[in-house]
């Protein structure tokens, strides 16, 4: 900001964002720091590269002015994106009730005896602000926008394969998993048991059926129906242990 005994400006450099092909504003902010009117007029050493609205004005007592800077459309960027363009902005003591209209350029003539303010302004090209990055429906902030289906296998992968890890390593879980080990052991081994027996018990009743058809032709012994029956329960009760 300026410290002349007039104006106050703020601010110091015309900072342009430059982009080719694109007008560019920025704005100025000229306060009165006096009980007086004060007139201004801008200058520029690229008059035809820049449009100043207002160029010519008038601030009055403890007030405000804002002046908007005009950049026109660049065709190419310069060397190393740096701007030789200068603004010189004049003020000066005017008497109370001039108006806008009534500036001239004798009043910004030192020779002729006015107490001219000067400030220079010089022009620096920055660049655009970027837009922000697309971020994915359901993603949430500072996560990745969108992952892959590959990723997302092999991630969700080798997080089941450490919960997996995790989780036996427990003390609770390797005291259950040996609980149902021995439990499936021996229901196993019930099991097998179950079948020999009743492997065994069919080729007894195939030998009691062969011995019976040779010794009787008749009908069937009583012990033939009591074997019958006894094989029954057992094997009954054997299919409920299993």
């Amino acid at each position: 900001m300026s410290t002349g005994d007039l104006l106050s400006i703020d601010p110091l450099e015309l900072k342009f964002p430059f982009e080719l092909k694109k007008q560019i504003s920025c704005s100025l902010q000229l306060s009165n720091k006096t009980d007086s009117y004060v007139a201004f007029k801008v200058k520029t050493t690229n008059p035809k590269k820049y449009c100043v609205r207002p160029n010519t004005g008038v601030v009055l007592p403890r007030s405000t002015c804002d002046v908007i800077v005009t950049m026109q459309a660049q065709k190419e960027a310069p060397a190393d994106m740096q701007c030789k363009d200068k603004f010189l902005l004049q003020s000066v003591k005017v008497n109370d009730g001039v108006a806008a209209k009534d500036i001239n350029a004798e009043m910004f003539n030192k020779e002729a005896g006015h107490i001219v303010e000067e400030c220079k302004l010089r022009v620096v090209y920055v660049s655009p602000p970027q837009p922000p990055s697309p971020v994915a429906e359901g993603s949430e902030e500072g996560s990745s926008p969108r992952g892959s289906v590959t990723e997302n296998g092999n991630s969700n992968g080798a997080e089941f394969s450490n919960a997996a890890r995790a989780l036996a390593d427990r003390p609770e879980f390797q005291e259950k998993s040996l609980e149902a080990k021995v439990l499936i052991s021996r229901l196993t081994e019930e099991k097998n048991n179950a079948v020999q027996q009743n492997n065994k018990l069919r080729q007894e009743l195939e030998l009691l059926r062969r011995e019976s058809s040779k010794s009787s032709s008749g009908g069937i012994s009583i012990m033939f129906v009591i074997f019958i029956g006894l094989l029954g329960i057992i094997l009954g009760y054997l299919m409920k242990r299993t």
